[in-house]
């Protein structure tokens, strides 16, 4: 049996979720993000006490097939994004067909139906999250930020950049650091 789990996004939301599943005594063969496939058959009481207790950490238990196609789309984008050997080897229509088995045209109608937005858009403004993420950790240099996010180049992740943000990459740097060192001095 697998449930589908909404808000799921990164290792540590798959570590909570498993605390609870262990706290719960619910038998579980793997916690992904978006999807724990369990051993057998949960009782409904449990279900319903497992779904309550992982609302109030903030995820959600998917019940229905339109809901459950939007989050494993959301998952596949994030996955590629954050995990760091996931390269889209392909272009993304045909990375999420073959991941969900589907096809493109009827994942893209309903995701765009579903979410008000193309899946384009969603994959977009999730790498751009990335990049704010990345640069405000200041390890990487927007080259390598672009090469880890599979960027053709650093100017067409500036261009995407200020497109979605309204900022190049460095004045969003810039405002972020004048704002933490006037945090510092309090």
């Amino acid at each position: 049996m697998t449930l589908y789990i909404k808000n799921m996004v990164c290792d540590r939301c798959k570590m909570v979720v498993t605390r609870e599943l262990e706290k719960q005594n619910i038998n579980f063969k793997k916690v992904e993000l978006g999807e724990i496939t369990l051993v057998d058959k949960i009782e409904v009481n449990r279900l319903k006490q497992f779904k309550e207790n992982i609302e109030r950490l903030g995820f959600e238990l998917i019940d229905d097939k339109k809901s459950k196609l939007i989050e494993k789309v959301k998952t596949e984008i994030i996955n590629l994004i954050y995990k760091p050997n996931a390269k889209l080897r392909t272009n993304l229509s045909a990375y999420l067909a073959d991941k969900i088995g589907k096809d493109y045209s009827s994942i893209s109608s309903l995701f765009s139906e579903v979410e008000g937005t193309t899946i384009e858009q969603y994959f977009i403004h999730q790498k751009i999250e990335r990049v704010k993420e990345l640069l405000v950790y200041d390890e990487l240099s927007l080259s390598q930020i672009a090469d880890q996010l599979t960027y053709s180049s650093v100017q067409h992740l500036s261009k995407q950049f200020k497109q979605v943000i309204g900022l190049t990459p460095s004045h969003f740097k810039k405002l972020r650091d004048k704002t933490r060192k006037s945090l510092d001095k309090v």
